[in-house]
């Protein structure tokens, strides 16, 4: 059954979608009137009927039953990801969307490339708020990740509180991290020249500790599927 992001509460017996959601609906998939669907606000999920409706650009829902809720991983995950070039950076909201992350960050660093201001930067990040929902429309996520402005790594740095912050880093002993049980954790991920020393160096003064995912280099769009895969084996909901 097709799932449907509706950006208004589930409060009522119908809900009308419009915008984007509507016109993919019913100019993309052709979907029409009685054809039965999903759709979910974040905090609930319901079975659905299309209705019969006169515009191109609204889709009318009628609610028919409430859904039982995906539960959430029982570890806390917040992404701070430096900014990449084209589509990668679309990669890492779309994956980290479906491992289960809670939270991503994207991160302006020393020897990343990518730099965002004014309205091309919020252009930015509505578009990768939008990626977000399509992940979770596509995965059968009930609840949205928050998908954070970009900002400094300095900065960033200096508000984590999770229980365990991990920087992927050479030098790291995954056997001593395993072990630990913790509720929430930070990773850190950089960009694809990697961070500076005096950026490691920084992150260490915070608490993150080093995680090494192995003898290879991943790229950077990669090394965020790979730990988060391995976090939720770990600590989470594998």
């Amino acid at each position: 059954m097709r799932r449907f992001y509706s950006p208004q509460p589930l409060t009522a017996t119908t809900v009308s979608l419009e915008g984007q959601v509507a016109r993919h609906m019913l100019q993309v998939l052709r979907m029409q009137a009685g054809d039965e669907l999903e759709v979910f606000d974040g905090t609930a999920s319901f079975k659905a009927r299309l209705l019969a409706s006169s515009s191109k650009k609204q889709a009318c829902l009628e609610l028919l039953e409430s859904l039982p809720r995906q539960a959430r991983s029982p570890l806390f995950t917040h992404l701070g990801q430096a900014i990449s070039k084209g589509d990668r950076m679309d990669w890492v909201m779309q994956k980290a969307t479906e491992l289960g992350v809670n939270e991503i960050t994207p991160l302006y660093t020393q020897q990343g490339d990518v730099r965002l201001k004014g309205e091309r930067e919020a252009k930015k990040h509505q578009h990768w708020e939008q990626v977000a929902i399509s992940a979770c429309e596509q995965s059968g996520r009930d609840y949205l990740p928050r998908i954070n402005k970009p900002e400094p790594l300095a900065a960033w740095l200096k508000k984590r509180e999770e229980a365990v912050k991990l920087v992927l880093h050479p030098g790291g002993h995954k056997a001593e991290l395993k072990a630990l049980q913790p509720v929430s954790a930070a990773l850190l991920i950089g960009p694809e020249g990697g961070m500076s020393a005096t950026e490691v160096d920084q992150a260490r003064a915070e608490g993150f500790q080093a995680l090494s995912l192995g003898p290879r280099i991943l790229r950077t769009e990669t090394a965020p599927v790979v730990a988060l895969s391995l976090l939720q084996d770990w600590w989470g909901d594998f």
